[in-house]
Parts: C-alpha cells; structure tokens; sequence
C-alpha cells in the first residue's frame, strides 16, 4: 500500500505481546524517545511507524559523497583473507557451451565483489584432461585424424574435437568392442598424462600415436580457453587440470580407506554417504583410477598447498549439488577445516526461448561463440565490442543466482529495457548532462540554482529562502536522490550475499529514475 513515507516499521506491533501494551501507545512513546529528528514521523494503525526523509536531510546525505560518488564507500568484509574463487572450469577436448559462458561472467563478478570487500582473489579453473570424456574423444580422434593439422586455429581445432567426441560417445553406447577399446584408452590416458608430455614411446607406436594426440589436442584447447577469457576481460591465476590432482586424490583416499573413512565394495572404493543422510559414491573404480569424486578431493588439497585459502568458493552449475555434498563430507571426516572453508555456490542451466536443456553429450549444444555472435546480429546499429560485451555480460549478471535463465537475445540488446545497452545509453546521456552543467554550458539558471542551493543549504544565510528552496525540490528529484543514497547498502548486501544481480537490479531503478 502507498503510505507516501520512506520507510516503515511494526516493531510496535511486535513489542506490544511482550509488553502487554496497546501498540499505538507503544510507537508513540517511540517517536517521542526519538527526539529532534530531521525525519518526518507518522503513527499509522494498527502501531506503525512511517517515516519520510526531508528534503534537507536527503540532500546531507548526497553532500557526504562530495563529486566522487564512491570515494567514501568502502568494505573490508574480506579485508586480510585470500580467496580462491573457482569457475568456468571447461574440459579440455570439448567446446565451450552456453553454460561456461554464464559461469565466466558470474564468477568473474563474485570475484571482484570480494576484490572490493579487501579480498585477495585467486581465480582458479579446474578441467577434465583426463578421465571418460578424453578417452571418448580419443576414440574419435584416432579414426578421424589420419596427420595432425598445422594450419588450425585453437577455435577450429575445439570445433574438430567436438566432432570427435559425439562420434565416440556414440560409438561407445552403441558398439560393445568400441566400449572395451574406450575403458583401455582411458587407462592409457591416465598413464600417458601421470608421464608427462617428455615421455619416451619409440618402441611403442600405438602409445606414442595417442600421447601424440593427446598434447595436440590439450595444447590446443588450454589456447582456445584463453583466447575466449580475454575477450571475456576474466584472467584466470591458477588452471588445475585434473591430470596435476589425480595423484593427491588417490594418495589421500588409500590413506583415508586404511583409517576407516571409505570402504571397499566389489573391487572399488566408495565413501558410505548413507550413513551421513547423503549417498554412496565411488572414489576409486575397479580399475583402480580415480574418479570425479577423487580428483574433486585432491583439487582441495592442491588449492590449500598453493594459497592456504581463508574461503574456497567453487561456483557449478546445480546438477551437482548432492555431488559435491558427499565429496565435502567425506573430507570433512580426516579435514574438517578444509571442507568448512569451501562454499559451493550453484546455478541453473541457461536456455533460450522454448526451455530445452542443452547437453554436448549428443553434439545438441549452444556454444559460447554461438550466443555471442546471435547478440553480435541483433544489434542491428551497432557492432562495438563494448557494447556487444555490456549486453551480454549484463543479460546473464542480472539474474539471481540459482535458477534457471531463459536467455533473451532480443531483450538482451534492447535500447529501452533493463538491458546493457540502456544502461550505457542511460550513463553517457547522465554524464553528458552533467558536463554541460559542471562546465557552464547549461543556462546560467542551473548553475544559480546550485548556488543557492550551497548558500541557503550548507551555509543557512536564509531560513526563510531555505524553506522555499527545499519546498520546491520536485518529487523527481527525491526519487533520485532516495535512490542515490541506497548504493552503500545496496554494496553490504551484494558482499554478504555474493550476489552480483543487486547491482544490476539497482543500476537499473537508478537508470530509471535519471
């Protein structure tokens, strides 16, 4: 309901069952403790407080910023702490989707929130060199590519692997000797990958012609990472691919099983989440490599070993909620301070119009590159890459994290909604204003009319022009002064809660109210 005040309270409604008093009685003798106030104050049934900012004390409240509307706003909620921010995280051998695109984006801005809170961020990636999806791949790799090409860029090298791995996923539900090939290339893999790239196979050729592919193919796609995070303006500090974590993973889960935290079962071993309300996982297959669940653990113990992280915050989509559940509990068990420090920060699938999940398992994926350039041909007048980049970064940031995004592309570029390029529109039209006010081009009225202002406001020469003045500060300009004087809060909200999209939201009502 439109009271016409700020802000308001019921904190008499909820004292008066303590006090056993009348509510109304109760929030009057409230607004009497409160004094001389530069707040209007109105007692509302059944015992509320309405409470209305002064024209005088909005615009206090606008001076303490002086010109620099974000010299005096500050945090120091991480002040001190070294933070590993883990995100993106694709895997080596495959195309990057939509989905790495949106957690690029995200995790980039969770990082420099925490950068303004006074915490030294650490941007880690984390990718599958190794493991089924390579020995898919590989798979495919072996019947598709007769001499490896010189003449490839790193974007069409991944496009050619992507052919590789639909062809041997397919391949290995389909073909049972394709399957027993598979399970022996992964093993062969891992080994070649333990080995390093200097390894020695001339009296070896089969080895040697998959080692060879292998570097080719990891090379390659490490490259064409980097090549999209630069557009993307994200630098990642550390990579961690899972060949370099492996080997802490199965050191500390044999250690583990000797102390009882995981048990045998059918030749593998597993870590009983049942027995924690959660559900069993398998640590070490039957062939004695590691699983996800494995390498998830030594990452922990890598990332500890290189930074001695305060917080380790690891940012997935939500598929792997319960996953990642059961690799903190069983780690907890013999690390607790580790498994206490990390936060798993999830997110739904991102969709275009008409809601369909998209998977590479099938080769039915929308690819980063794909989104970007759709973005790139809807912007009809314009092809600059800042603006390209304000659109999209701004259509996926503005989002609470969680749940499923349905991408828009069109909305995305729009000059009017809550998108991008409205608030790029919306800053150089504030700042062009403003240039002509400050530099005097705007009538000589405007410039008498800050004059006054800083005479009768700040120096009180006039009460009497004082109280006209103020009484003629229009309801547009309140708004935007209320909105204004929102943004340090809105700052403590977005650092306690990691959640990029208050700024988005706020930057927006601000745009608004302009």
């Amino acid at each position: 309901e439109n009271t016409g005040c700020d802000f308001a309270t019921n904190v008499a409604m909820l004292l008066a069952k303590t006090l056993k008093k009348n509510p109304m009685e109760i929030a009057e003798e409230l607004v009497r403790g409160l004094g001389e106030t530069d707040l209007e104050v109105e007692i509302a049934r059944p015992g509320f407080l309405n409470f209305k900012l002064s024209n005088k004390n909005l615009l206090k409240n606008i001076d303490k910023f002086e010109k620099d509307f974000t010299k005096n706003i500050s945090s120091d909620a991480y002040s001190g702490q070294t933070v590993i921010c883990e995100f993106s995280d694709p895997n080596p051998f495959k195309v990057l989707h939509v989905g790495h695109l949106y957690t690029s984006i995200v995790g980039e801005a969770i990082s420099r929130v925490i950068e303004y809170a006074g915490g030294k961020v650490v941007r880690a990636n984390f990718g599958g060199d190794i493991g089924l999806h390579v020995a898919r791949n590989m798979y495919g790799m072996l019947r598709k590519i007769d001499h490896i090409p010189t003449d490839l860029s790193p974007e069409k090298v991944a496009d050619l692997l992507a052919e590789c791995y639909v062809f041997g996923t397919r391949a290995d539900e389909d073909d049972a000797e394709a399957h027993a090939e598979i399970v022996k290339l992964n093993k062969m893999i891992f080994e070649i990958a333990e080995a390093g790239e200097g390894a020695d196979y001339s009296n070896n050729p089969e080895r040697a012609r998959v080692a060879e592919l292998y570097f080719w193919g990891r090379k390659n796609s490490y490259q064409y990472f980097e090549n999209f995070y630069k557009r993307l303006q994200v630098k990642f500090d550390k990579y961690y691919p899972e060949s370099t974590v492996a080997k802490t993973g199965l050191e500390t889960v044999r250690r583990e099983l000797k102390n009882g935290v995981y048990e045998m079962s059918d030749g593998a071993v597993v870590y009983r989440g049942d027995k924690h309300g959660l559900h069993t996982r398998v640590f070490i297959n039957n062939n004695g490599l590691p699983t996800y669940e494995a390498k998830d653990t030594g990452l922990i113990f890598e990332k500890y070993k290189d930074f001695h992280f305060d917080k380790s915050i690891i940012i997935t989509g939500n598929d792997i909620i319960e996953y990642m559940k059961v690799v903190l509990s069983a780690i907890s068990q013999y690390a607790p301070e580790l498994s206490s420090r990390t936060l798993h920060i999830t997110h739904g699938q991102v969709k275009l119009p008409g809601n369909e999940k998209m998977s590479s398992r099938k080769g039915n994926f929308l690819r980063a590159i794909d989104v970007i350039e759709m973005v790139r041909e809807a912007m009809e007048k314009s092809s600059d890459e800042k603006v390209l980049m304000g659109a999209l970064k701004y259509a996926l940031a503005k989002y609470k994290i969680g749940g499923d995004i349905i991408f828009d592309i069109k909305e995305s570029v729009s000059m009017t909604g809550n998108s991008g390029p409205y608030l790029q529109y919306s800053a150089v039209r504030a700042k062009k204003i403003l240039g002509k006010i400050f530099s005097g081009r705007i009538s000589g009225e405007l410039n008498k009319v800050e004059s006054e202002a800083e005479a009768l406001i700040l120096e009180n020469d006039s009460a009497e022009k004082e109280a006209k003045y103020l009484a003629d500060i229009s309801i547009y300009e309140r708004n935007l002064m209320k909105k204004l004087i929102q943004y340090p809060d809105v700052l403590k909200e977005t650092v306690r809660e990691l959640l990029p999209n208050k700024i988005c939201t706020y930057l927006y009502e601000l745009a608004q109210e302009f």
